[in-house]
Formats: structure tokens, C-alpha cells, sequence
């Protein structure tokens, strides 16, 4: 069975930081690109990035500011995203996300989390 399980998510201050993680079984760790992505209420979902199968390339989306990085650790099939100097902008469902796809576009993601909330407060 293919899974990635989120957790890491809740209520944040603004200016805080959250670090998510995402357990995946072999069949999703074994994709070529695992990333995360997130959805604010109301709005489409965006491409944060990802992390290829080798962990030695990150993909992140250019039109994000840098307040974030992810990394996956292979021992653990654990794949990570820590976020800094959140803003009430950040509030969103974070979705972990698997699959094949150089840069780890969303259309070309096979196997997605359940996603997790992260709320930002000021």
C-alpha cells in the first residue's frame, strides 16, 4: 500500500517557525521526486518543491520566498519542511506528495498525504 502520512502541523505564532514531516511507505519513497505543497482556503494549491530520489537535488518554487527548506532522510523514508518567520499568509493545508516527475510539478504527482493544517496567528 502506497502512503505519506503528514504530521508536524498546528497553531503557530507569526514569526515562529513549524517543521512538517512526511512518512512514506517504500512505494512513494522510491518515486523519483517526493515535495510538499499547500493550499490556503479558497485558493489553489501551489508548489512549494521537492526533494529527488537521490536527495541531492531540491527543487523549490522561485516565486516563494526563502523561508523555508526541505530535506528527506532515507534511513527514517522521511521527507521534511521546515518553515521560518511564518506570516497568518502561511495558514494553509500542507500536502505531502509523490512521484515521477522531474522538479515534482502537481500534475505529475501520483501519490499524495491526507495533508495537514498549519495555522498561522498573529
Amino acid at each position: 500500500e502506497v502512503q505519506l502520512v503528514e504530521s508536524g502541523g498546528g497553531s503557530v505564532q507569526a514569526g515562529g517557525s513549524a517543521t512538517l514531516s512526511c512518512d512514506a511507505s517504500e512505494n512513494a519513497w522510491n518515486r523519483y521526486c517526493i515535495g510538499w505543497f499547500r493550499q490556503r482556503a479558497g485558493e489553489k494549491r501551489e508548489e512549494m518543491g521537492g526533494v529527488d530520489r537521490g536527495g541531492d537535488t531540491t527543487y523549490y518554487n522561485a516565486d516563494m520566498e526563502g523561508r523555508y527548506r526541505m530535506w528527506r532522510d532515507s534511513a527514517k523514508k522521511t521527507l521534511y519542511l521546515q518553515m521560518t518567520g511564518l506570516k497568518p499568509e502561511d495558514t494553509a493545508v500542507y500536502y505531502c506528495a509523490a512521484g515521477d516527475q522531474y522538479g515534482c510539478p502537481d500534475h505529475g504527482m501520483m501519490y499524495w498525504g491526507r495533508g495537514i493544517q498549519v495555522t498561522v496567528y498573529s
